[in-house]
């Protein structure tokens, strides 16, 4: 239970904060017979609230507990709420039993008992809990200081009553003698019969004065039996008059009735000569009431000033005259100017009061109204001047400078308050609709992270993220706006500290009147304390802003969103319009509008990063967020430096300074630490990026490393205008400092992390495919490429691809991570390094280190398929039996297994030239590799060679590397050398000898060979504009050709 809902209990004495029924207790009644009347009295008032019975109950002081003692007449005491140890022990005793596990918060009646100033207080319980471990000392000390403190009490009571004691008898006798003159009509009051009756008192006089009426009006009935009496102090007599104004009023009746006639012309032509000579002399200032009137309906305030003056300037007059005359009685004419001046002034005063009362209302409730909306700022400033003037001008007693600097900065401060409670209780409903949504879809993520690529020459960031996340973005952008911009409460309060400072350099009151007879100089001058007092309340102000931007981005989303259910009504202070979000109910965005009993569930718990900011949209991706973040931070940094030049704040101890240093440091702080996390998990979902389209630039990519690198780019971008604040107008305040070293290493781990898991992604996308019905992804088998599979790749279309064929993927996949190894991530590099203003020497080596790794291992993926299939085909043809050619044959054909072999690479040169021409060259010539490995170890297989099987092996060979030529390495060289010298090692002498006999006739069927296959093999002819090979790390000479 918190202290306001104990507060609310204690006020209106109830048991739980939602009752179910009318509390039992409300419906005793503990009136005596004394309050009936007083109770009847009270039954025609209205009721001023719906809660006055509770009221009631709390002002009667009629507790809710059971039991409590009363006092003599009714009213109970007054129990507090703690209270100090009575014997001296310690300074709460409520402190002590709940350290003794008692529940006295929540329970009032236990509370009560342990209180001294309750009537149900209980010495024994008390001793027994609060002192049950007390020694006997500290017991006898306890009742020193419970006797001292009793003394105290009544040695100044007793000093009281003996310093007015003859007021007290002197008051009392008075009393006593005016009652029993009122009571007894003047006679001796009769003498009790009975002995035993009390003596007279207060207390009985009460029903005395009820008992004395009905005797007052059987007196009145019979005057004649009553004649000592009638002089009485009765109501009934007119309090003793009544006896002589009858025979009074008879004959002033009379009197007029005979002599009126015959004196009253006379005295009415004087009468009315007079009055006419008056009127025509004092004709102005009869109109004075009716000029004022008009003027107040015309709003003609100049006229009214003057008018005004004049009815002062006449009241002045007769004031002077009365002084003049003294004890001299006064002529007609004077009389009639003096009586006439004290009744027009009696009028005037009456009329420029309630207008003064007016333009005291109007004062304080422009404040309502920004000075500085539609473009309007003189007019506004006039019309508040103009009415300080009327004020300064009729003359007041309040300074209307000083009460409208007050109540501009009261309104200020409930605005900021307003507003900043208000716009983030609807950012958070907004977050929470998006926390409870689903999970954006893969192709979502996608179509938004792919949105660099369709930017309109408007450069709307709508289509970064979707629609829901876009407006809670604007929804804080506005709320910002409206707290920092010069437009926004920011601006009002840096205008009331320009206008506060004109006061107060006096510039301001240069134009202000100075009232009549300059009453009003005085106010035109603010004091020394009032001018500390405002330069405090600007640093007030600012500090509030402050706090609530502060708290917007540092503190953890809020959990109390009730002021959306019960919004406080507006009253003359509360400001009319502050931006979006202080519209009525009625016309109120209908999605804050919610039942009290059904509020918006709060965000679940999902282990998600943005789940601690109160700032991130859910779902929200870097993109978005940098666009955003970067546009807020301008706000706070260009806010801050404009707090920091009004000069309580940048003139001051240096501490209000500080405070917003620390604004600016700890919103950029959060905003990275939030982006961080976002693009770590754009970074894992960058895969998605994937659809496998080529790229309208170049063929022989997708449009991956494009999206990638656009994607990059903009985040780097974004974190460098948040790190640095670079747009921020910072003017000569230096609020926004340079970005502390540990945020920069935070984004250059991020950086490099990233890149890793894009890497990684991309990978993923090699080895996997996505299935079109859901997003599973599913592991492809690993397959050969076949003619079938290289016409669908080669037919699909120009911008798509078979995605389905692994091979495809991998080929396109080595492509893109050629592109990011030589343009894309270098590339970025320098754009971090330029951005940030550090070096990547080390990360750029283990970048390219890892490109290298995994270029390596898809390669490697894509080419041992192939590799293996030509290595099998190599290894049975020449271990097959029938491979050597019988004795004394010469060969004149290739054997099969090479033809085999060769359209085995022309399915791979086709598919890598189609899908990745770039690649054609490094496949080809790494198959060419390790086909020539394999001859080389088959070959060590066969121990002995005769001159048939040597220029066998020597045709096939030979053949194999003329028809690759275009493909051959430093590598694939070394190896055919190594191929002549295992053969050269399983022959002899003879055989060598012979050999280089056949050698002419080997190379006519070597070109007979070689013309015979061109078409099929017209793949492998070097054009124009071949393609380098590949470097490869082991380059030797070329191997010896026939």
């Amino acid at each position: 239970m918190t202290d306001y809902e104990r507060t609310v209990l204690d006020h209106y004495q109830l048991q739980t904060a939602y009752p179910v029924e009318w509390p039992a207790e409300k419906d005793l009644s503990d009136a005596s017979e004394e309050d009936e009347p007083r109770s009847k009295k009270s039954m025609v008032r209205r009721s001023k609230s719906r809660y006055s019975a509770l009221e009631r109950a709390t002002s009667d002081r009629k507790s809710l507990v059971p039991g409590s003692q009363k006092t003599g007449d009714g009213v109970e005491n007054l129990v507090q709420r703690d209270e100090p140890d009575p014997l001296g022990t310690t300074e709460s005793v409520v402190r002590i039993l709940r350290q003794l596990g008692l529940p006295v918060q929540d329970d009032t009646r236990l509370r009560n008992r342990f209180l001294l100033s309750s009537t149900t207080f209980s010495p024994a319980l008390f001793l027994s809990q609060v002192h049950s471990t007390a020694s006997t000392q500290s017991l006898l000390e306890g009742l020193d200081t419970l006797s001292r403190s009793i003394d105290q009490k009544s040695a100044s009571l007793k000093v009281l009553v003996e310093s007015n004691f003859e007021r007290f008898v002197r008051a009392k006798s008075t009393i006593d003698n005016v009652y029993m003159e009122m009571k007894y009509r003047g006679e001796p009051p009769p003498v009790p019969t009975n002995p035993r009756a009390r003596p007279h008192s207060r207390h009985a006089s009460r029903s005395s004065f009820r008992n004395s009426g009905n005797q007052a009006s059987m007196a009145f009935v019979s005057p004649e039996k009553d004649a000592k009496k009638k002089n009485a102090l009765l109501k009934e007599s007119e309090y003793g008059v009544l006896g002589i104004k009858t025979p009074l009023l008879d004959v002033s009746a009379k009197a007029e009735e005979v002599w009126g006639p015959a004196l009253g012309g006379r005295e009415k032509e004087e009468s009315l000569k007079n009055m006419a000579v008056t009127f025509e002399r004092f004709k102005d200032l009869y109109e004075v009431n009716g000029a004022i009137t008009e003027c107040i309906k015309r709003k003609d305030y100049e006229t009214l000033v003057e008018e005004y003056t004049k009815a002062k300037r006449f009241a002045d007059d007769a004031k002077r005259l009365t002084e003049d005359l003294g004890s001299t009685p006064p002529t007609d004419s004077q009389l009639h100017q003096i009586l006439l001046a004290a009744r027009v002034w009696h009028d005037v005063e009456e009329q420029i009061a309630d207008f003064k009362r007016e333009i005291w209302k109007k004062l304080i409730a422009m404040q309502g109204m920004s000075t500085r909306n539609g473009g309007v700022l003189g007019a506004s400033q006039d019309q508040h001047m103009e009415l300080i003037g009327i004020l300064l001008e009729l003359g007041v007693t309040d300074n209307p400078i000083w009460v409208w600097l007050l109540s501009r900065y009261d309104h200020l401060k409930n605005k900021i308050t307003t507003t900043s409670e208000r716009s983030r209780v609807e950012i958070e409903v907004l977050r929470r609709r998006l926390a409870n949504a689903e999970k954006p879809t893969n192709q979502m993520i996608a179509s938004h992270l792919r949105s660099l690529a369709r930017r309109t020459a408007e450069d709307k960031p709508t289509s970064i993220d979707s629609a829901d996340i876009i407006e809670l973005w604007e929804k804080m952008h506005t709320f910002l706006s409206n707290m920092l911009s010069p437009q926004g409460i920011l601006g009002e309060v840096v205008e009331f500290w320009q206008t506060v400072q004109s006061f107060i350099e006096g510039t301001a009151q240069r134009t202000l009147p100075v009232g009549l007879n300059g009453e009003s100089r005085q106010h035109h001058r603010l004091s020394t304390e009032g001018t500390v007092d405002l330069q405090n309340g600007t640093v007030e102000l600012i500090d509030m802003i402050r706090e609530s931007v502060f708290g917007f981005f540092a503190d953890p989303p809020i959990e109390d969103i009730s002021s959306l259910f019960s919004p406080l009504p507006p009253t003359p202070m509360s400001p009319k319009s502050a931006g979006t979000s202080l519209t009525p109910t009625a016309i109120r965005d209908p999605r804050f509008n919610f039942d009290a009993n059904n509020p918006p569930p709060p965000s679940p718990k999902r282990g998600e990063a943005w789940e601690k900011f109160a700032f991130w949209p859910p779902w929200s991706n870097s993109l978005s967020g940098v666009h955003y973040l970067a546009k807020l931070l301008v706000l706070v940094g260009t806010g801050a430096s404009e707090m920091a030049t009004v000069s309580p704040v940048g003139n001051g101890d240096g501490a209000a300074l500080e405070r917003l240093k620390s604004l600016v440091g700890g919103a950029r702080e959060r905003c990275a630490t939030a982006i961080c996390a976002a693009w770590n998990r754009d970074a894992e979902n960058i895969k998605v990026l994937e659809d496998w389209r080529r790229s309208p630039e170049r063929r022989n990519l997708t449009r991956m490393p494009a999206n990638f690198g656009a994607f990059e780019s903009a985040v780097l971008s974004g974190m460098q205008k948040i790190l640095y604040i670079s747009e921020a107008k910072v003017g000569s305040a230096q609020v926004v400092l340079p970005p502390q070293a540990k945020l920069l290493q935070m984004v250059r781990s991020q950086f490099v992390t990233t890149l890793y898991k894009a890497l990684s992604g991309m990978v993923e996308n090699a080895e996997r495919s996505v299935q079109k019905a859901e997003d599973d992804w599913t592991t492809e088998s690993e397959g050969l490429a076949s003619p079938v599979a290289t016409m669908i790749a080669t037919s699909i279309g120009a911008g798509t691809v078979n995605s389905g064929d692994r091979n495809v993927r991998m080929l396109l996949t080595l492509s893109n991570l050629q592109a990011l190894r030589i343009d894309v991530v270098p590339n970025l590099t320098t754009q971090f390094e330029n951005a940030f203003s550090v070096k990547l020497t080390d990360e750029s080596k283990t970048i390219r280190d890892v490109l290298g790794q995994i270029d390596a291992r898809l390669f490697q993926s894509y080419t041992r398929p192939a590799s293996e299939n030509i290595k099998g085909i190599i290894r049975r043809g020449i271990m097959d039996p029938n491979w050597p050619p019988k004795p004394n044959e010469k060969p004149t054909e290739a054997r099969p297994y090479v033809y085999e072999a060769l359209l085995s690479l022309v399915l791979v040169h086709t598919q890598v030239s189609t899908t990745a021409s770039s690649l054609t060259a490094q496949v080809l010539s790494y198959l060419l590799e390790q086909a020539s490995k394999e001859l080389l170890e088959s070959f060590k297989q066969r121990q002995r060679y005769t001159l048939s099987a040597l220029m066998q092996a020597t045709l096939d060979v030979e053949f194999v590397a003329q028809t690759l030529s275009q493909y051959t390495t430093d590598r694939a060289g070394e190896m055919q050398s190594q191929i002549y010298q295992e053969l050269d090692k399983g022959t002899d002498n003879e055989a060598r000898a012979k050999l280089q006999n056949e050698l002419p006739e080997m190379r006519a069927v070597l070109k007979r060979l070689r013309d015979g296959s061109r078409s099929e093999f017209a793949c492998f002819k070097k054009t124009r504009r071949s393609e380098k090979p590949p470097q490869t790390p082991s380059q030797i000479s070329q191997p010896p050709q026939i």
